[in-house]
């Protein structure tokens, strides 16, 4: 299943060895050679020189949260040489500019769409210019389509070909077992009302 940026971020990240949220998921840093999220900034972390999230460290991820082992799987700008590298380019896909290879303007990137197993960009979801937002107010181009992306623009493939329907709203259903759900995960300050049903 698909779930878009703007869905993933504020999700909150959950450390096993805390039981409890420690921050939340922020803007994403995308890697513009692979169209994958590399990592997350991450609001209100427990140190602020320590403020990303690498993707690899997420255990699982479901409507509950992103979950990881312990607050130390946070890292600093620093701290990973890709994303460091990423980083130093600025590069922000959200606004960029859409454009055939005919020179067609489609619009600008407002959202996307990943699987949240491995973070892989599937979609670009785009807001048409004024006139032919009449017709198509949001475009779905599938990452199959993409040409070539630039500092300033996404190029892709004839309009012709562009899928125009709308991006689905999907309800990601995990099919894992969060430990969250469990009542000895619970936060500690909770006290215990979260308790197990007795066993026959």
């Amino acid at each position: 299943m698909l779930v878009t940026n703007s869905r993933l971020l504020g999700t909150p990240v959950l450390s096993v060895q805390y039981g409890k949220p420690i921050g939340h998921l922020s803007s994403a840093i995308v890697d513009p050679d692979t169209l994958k999220i590399l990592a997350f900034r991450i609001n209100d972390a427990p140190d602020s020189t320590a403020n990303l999230l690498d993707v690899k460290s997420i255990r699982e991820y479901s409507n509950l949260g992103a979950v990881i082992d312990d607050v130390d799987e946070l890292v600093g700008p620093e701290d990973v040489i890709r994303i460091k590298e990423v980083l130093d380019l600025n590069f922000d896909l959200l606004t960029l500019k859409v454009e055939t290879k005919k020179g067609s303007k489609l619009g600008h990137v407002i959202d996307f769409t990943v699987t949240p197993e491995d973070f892989t960009i599937q979609q670009l979801i785009v807001k048409r210019p004024a006139i032919k937002a009449l017709v198509d107010p949001e475009l779905t181009i599938p990452r199959t389509e993409i040409v070539e992306i630039t500092d300033y623009k996404v190029i892709v493939k004839d309009e012709e070909k562009t899928i125009k329907a709308r991006a689905e709203k999907e309800d990601f259903v995990p099919n894992f077992v969060n430990p969250f759900r469990k009542a000895d995960f619970a936060p500690a300050d909770t006290e215990s009302a979260n308790t197990e049903e007795p066993k026959d």
